[in-house]
């Protein structure tokens, strides 16, 4: 039985509570306190009377939300673009972790996560800039290269059909070297004895990579998807908008819940639509997450985040 009661465990554990308290304290400042403008998404707003003074309309910006045609469209821009990037990142970082854990040379190994890991510190502003110099119509290294060879040059910032096929590629390309490295701390967890063993009884590198390196990858793998799972309604903000920019052309194929977000602030001054939008941004995010983890409970409880 505790005796000490509430502070005497304060005082026990002061010094980890100290460590603890800027991380509190940044999401008490940063996440829960600007909760409190959830109230703007039911309201008329006007600048003089603020948030808290501008007058009640209460489901009208959602209704506008979603009688102007864009709710369905960004819902389900951000979704299937998360659930790609889920996908095929996943699959390239376990494959490239294994790739390196079972790579011979150790200079090779450190070599090759260097150059993996380098475009996760790339800015998406660089990032998009490289991608207007290599796919722009006229001057554009694709298009002339092209054009080089006698074909027709590709008008790809008017085509939407083109940028779900780049926007997964670009991230994979940048997020491949951080997921790699832990997928890599995972295996190299891994006791070494069931590779020895299996190594004893015949098992080749594909046996051993199917058999043992995979399947104890899957705590980390599930771990990481309901995470991922959990934002799947929160679109990269900086990758579609330094990707694809203003570009209207563009917006069936490349806008997200976030984008909307940003244009009905900045474009079309909509600050009760954007924050309907985002309201209902947030809860979709918890609802998805809940029953993620509700699905990995009945499978296995045990790799279930609560």
């Amino acid at each position: 039985m505790n005796r000490r009661g509430f502070w005497g465990d304060v005082r026990k554990y002061r010094t980890l509570l100290l460590m603890l308290a800027p991380a509190v304290l940044f999401f008490l400042v940063f996440a829960y306190v600007p909760m409190a403008g959830i109230v703007l998404a039911f309201k008329q707003y006007n600048y003089g009377g603020g948030i808290f003074g501008s007058p009640w309309n209460g489901l009208d910006n959602f209704r506008f939300f979603f009688e102007s045609g864009n709710a369905w469209m960004v819902t389900r821009n951000t979704a299937l673009y998360n659930i790609a990037f889920i996908i095929v990142n996943n699959v390239l970082q376990i494959a490239a972790a294994i790739l390196l854990f079972e790579a011979v040379g150790k200079w090779f190994r450190k070599i090759s996560q260097t150059f993996m890991f380098l475009p996760y510190f790339i800015s998406w502003v660089v990032v998009g800039a490289i991608a207007y110099n290599l796919f722009n119509y006229d001057v554009g290294t694709l298009n002339v290269m092209l054009t080089a060879i006698g074909l027709e040059p590709v008008d790809i910032y008017n085509t939407p059909s083109y940028w779900p096929f780049i926007l997964v590629l670009v991230s994979a390309w940048k997020t491949l070297g951080y997921g790699s490295v832990m997928y890599l701390a995972a295996i190299t967890g891994i006791d070494t004895e069931m590779y020895e063993a299996a190594e004893i009884d015949g098992a080749n590198v594909f046996q051993r990579i199917f058999r043992i390196t995979i399947p104890n990858l899957y705590p980390t793998l599930i771990i990481l998807a309901l995470l991922a799972i959990g934002n799947i309604f929160r679109g990269d903000f900086g990758m579609f908008y330094n990707m694809v920019g203003n570009n209207g052309l563009l917006f069936s194929a490349t806008d997200v819940i976030d984008t909307f977000v940003f244009r009905s602030l900045t474009t079309s001054n909509e600050i009760g639509l954007s924050a309907a939008a985002g309201f209902y941004q947030s809860v979709l995010g918890f609802a998805t997450i809940l029953l993620a983890n509700y699905a990995v409970r009945k499978y296995d409880k045990d790799h279930a985040l609560f």
